[in-house]
């Protein structure tokens, strides 16, 4: 397939050719990975300035996205794209094997920087879905640092660069500058920018951004960020989201306040003991959706108030086929049996025949748990409904799971079912989500703004 890249692509591929460190913060569609294959066949083959480019994804991705990628455009086929995976003997296998590209999942990252050690051999390095190296005190950031003053040129590429809040951006802004910007310390960052938010007499649980950080932040890390939504330039039909309330019947409520009160439920003979507060938070979470774990891992049934509603709104789709994001493992299970009489055809994500059904219209009601969809899958042709059986406090897993179906080639309205408990967790994750989703939409707004003022002036 020939590749015309879109004015935007040709700006972020001029952006990593030119820039020896450069964050792609574009939003999911917008074509990351051949923008950036791009730009490595421009630098090794007509440039002569890499040798050995090394690509860390998430382990999905590193299985097939980059290779298929690299095979689907005329331009980029040359390209030997080498997968550093499975057991040792065929990682070191792979990294003698001659090539251009080696990917290698995340986690095997800390074995990498041990292997090589001081013979760092990448001259370039490419961190897809960059927030996976969010956390400063992870062992495969702490690998990444001593090996960075032998990388050249680093990229850096994800949708959600600041998942959680601004915090986030501190360790992947390292990985770019090493501390130039934001400071060599998280310690000094913090102290900067931030002040204690959650708090008790002897520990910060968390932190809450000065009045002006977020503002000053971003114009700390504009020049070495690039930052896109899709919506600004792709023709993408709507997304909207559907907010159906569930409420649980006397029993399960009661149920549910005493959990909430006591962090201790007895039912029949199974005890539900929460004995921290995330313990009781994921419990309550739990108890919204039906059923409860046990001490020993079995599942206790509580109530079907949320099943009840789910299976009315497959009624109200008449037929339409459904992606339905489950939390717990037992939501699946119960979710099968549920629909087990009916005439819809069920079936759990399992591998890439189930999207290929998928996108076939094989399947009405596709199970998956949004960590195993978050990356790499293509499943706008199935469907444009989305159901969220229950969330969990991950913003960037909700985002990307909801990017499965609005994308490229999408071609209706994309409506996303929020199936949330009245009164219960289920809402305040809901809430968390929207707030985190502010925090990052301005920090997207910002550098958005200095790529369209960087263009104007070209």
């Amino acid at each position: 397939m020939r590749f015309e890249p879109l004015p935007y692509q040709q700006y972020c591929i001029d952006r990593l050719v030119h820039d020896p460190a450069v964050g792609l913060f574009l939003e999911m569609g917008l074509g990351k990975t051949v923008i950036t294959l791009t730009a490595i066949n421009e630098l090794r083959y007509y440039r002569f300035a890499v040798s050995r480019v090394l690509v860390i994804a998430p382990k999905k991705v590193a299985e097939a996205t980059w290779s298929r990628e690299a095979a689907k455009w005329d331009h980029l086929r040359h390209l030997r794209v080498i997968p550093v995976l499975g057991s040792q003997a065929k990682r070191v296998r792979a990294l003698n094997t001659p090539g251009d590209v080696w990917v290698i999942n995340r986690e095997n990252v800390p074995w990498l920087v041990e292997y090589y050690r001081n013979a760092w051999p990448f001259d370039m390095v490419v961190i897809d879905e960059s927030t996976s190296f969010k956390s400063h005190q992870a062992k495969r950031f702490k690998a990444l640092t001593w090996v960075r003053p032998h990388m050249q040129r680093v990229v850096l590429l994800t949708g959600t660069p600041a998942p959680n809040g601004l915090l986030d951006l501190w360790s992947q802004i390292y990985l770019l500058d090493q501390g130039e910007r934001l400071g060599k310390y998280i310690t000094h960052f913090r102290e900067r920018y931030f002040e204690p938010d959650q708090r008790n007499a002897h520990q910060v649980f968390s932190y809450a951004p000065k009045p002006g950080a977020d503002e000053k932040i971003r114009r700390l890390i504009g020049d070495i960020c690039v930052s896109m939504k899709a919506e600004d330039y792709l023709q993408l039909p709507d997304m909207v989201t559907n907010d159906i309330p569930v409420v649980l019947d006397p029993a399960a409520k009661r149920l549910y306040d005493k959990l909430e009160r006591e962090m201790l439920l007895q039912v029949d003979e199974s005890t539900i003991d929460a004995g921290t507060a995330a313990v009781l938070s994921n419990k309550l979470l739990q108890l919204c959706n039906g059923a409860v774990y046990d001490e020993n891992r079995n599942v206790v049934e509580i109530h079907g108030c949320k099943i009840e509603a789910f299976r009315e709104l497959l009624e109200q789709l008449n037929g339409q086929p459904a992606l339905v994001f489950y939390n717990f493992r037992h939501d699946a299970d119960r979710i099968e049996k549920a629909l087990a009489g009916s005439n819809l055809r069920v079936r759990r994500l399992a591998g890439p025949a189930d999207q290929q059904d998928w996108n076939e219209r094989k399947i009405d009601v596709l199970l998956a748990h949004p960590a195993s969809t978050a990356y790499g899958l293509n499943l706008q042709d199935g469907g444009n409904h989305v159901i969220w059986f229950g969330l969990n406090w991950s913003l960037e897993l909700y985002q990307q799971a909801n990017k499965r179906l609005h994308r490229m080639g999408q071609k209706q309205k994309v409506i996303v079912h929020h199936l949330s408990v009245v009164g219960g967790r289920d809402e305040d994750v809901a809430a968390a989500l929207a707030d985190k989703g502010a925090t990052q939409d301005r920090l997207i707004e910002s550098l958005k703004a200095r790529i369209e003022k960087a263009r104007a002036s070209v």
